[in-house]
């Protein structure tokens, strides 16, 4: 399992290929020192030490790892981890993401047992499952995660499983397959601002994912939907209003806001660190649009704290249970 990652070199110790071959001819952009508000601590916990076990053992990845998630220690240490299914090359070359892209390996047909292995062994009451994009594959990967959600009914029934899906662009109406299998919550990240998706999201577009989000709460009402943005990249605050405006009509539930940290020098740049009172400014903008959930602050990311926000969503919504 790839542990150590080189930013120099833009690959890892245990495997030298570039992570980012698209951005290898780019300029540099330099990496700004993170402000005291973003620092986190090295990992030292014997949990995290047990978990990382674990995870290797079921030759699993995890976005915790392969996006570099400045929470990992934390989460790691209470046994939360984000598995990210269908290999770990992504087919997508966003400005933003560290996960490596080219050309993916086949499916695991073994995969979805082994994630449900590792979660009942784990003992999570809530799991993050995530996936790279795979424009290769007709359907996206929608029957491979809708194949690991039915294993972890089987294998870990008590535990609430949330999806982190891709958009599923130009794949018809395969995000049904993952709908239908009646995850309890439904995310998709839009993870900025419509002008700024040519440089950070260049192979995806906005209004695909503001209709994915919308589809799915229109075909299943009952599953919770849940957005992100990153914060600090250039977008202003009209900006950040329109999308909260675009989400509350797509019936989106959860939104998620943190700063946006720059991987490595070929990565798009910040362009600001957004303070801790900022973004509480945003938490009362999103909840006065009528958002059940908001978690905004630095250090927030799509998974962070998932399992208690998901049971304070649930209470805002005065409900035991979702989507099932």
């Amino acid at each position: 399992m790839r542990v150590l990652i080189d930013h120099r070199l833009g690959g890892t110790v245990a495997d030298s290929r570039p992570r980012h071959p698209e951005k290898a001819n780019r300029p540099d952009n330099p990496v700004a020192r993170k402000p005291a508000w973003i620092r986190v601590k090295a990992p030292t916990h014997p949990v995290y030490h047990e978990t990382r076990a674990l995870l290797a053992e079921n030759r699993l990845h995890t976005v915790c790892e392969e996006a570099a998630c400045p929470n990992i220690g934390e989460c790691w240490s209470h046994r939360h981890a984000t598995m990210m299914i269908m290999g770990d090359t992504c087919t997508r070359a966003c400005g933003f993401c560290h996960v490596r892209t080219g050309q993916p390996g086949p499916l695991d047909a073994d995969e979805p047992a082994r994630v449900a292995d590792a979660i009942a062994r784990l003992g999570l009451r809530h799991v993050v499952i995530t996936s790279v994009d795979r424009d290769d594959l007709d359907d996206g990967g929608a029957a491979h995660f809708a194949a690991v959600i039915g294993a972890v009914r089987i294998r870990a029934p008590e535990t609430t499983i949330e999806v982190l899906t891709p958009d599923f662009l130009r794949k018809g109406a395969a995000w049904r397959a993952v709908a239908e299998a009646r995850p309890d919550v439904f995310n998709h990240n839009l993870e900025t601002v419509p002008r700024l998706y040519p440089e950070i999201r260049p192979g995806a577009r906005y209004y695909q994912s503001l209709r994915l989000l919308d589809q799915v709460k229109s075909a299943v009402p009952r599953i919770f939907t849940k957005s992100g943005l990153m914060l600090g990249l250039g977008e202003s605050r009209a900006e950040i209003a329109q999308v909260m405006d675009d989400l509350r009509i797509a019936g989106v539930d959860f939104l998620t806001l943190g700063q946006y940290l720059q991987p490595t020098p070929k990565h798009a740049a910040v362009a600001r660190f957004v303070p801790p009172e900022e973004f509480a400014e945003y938490a009362a903008l999103a909840r006065a649009r009528g958002f059940a959930m908001v978690a905004a602050s630095p250090l927030t990311r799509s998974s962070y704290h998932a399992d208690a926000d998901f049971a304070l969503l649930k209470a805002a919504r005065g409900e035991g249970g979702a989507g099932r």
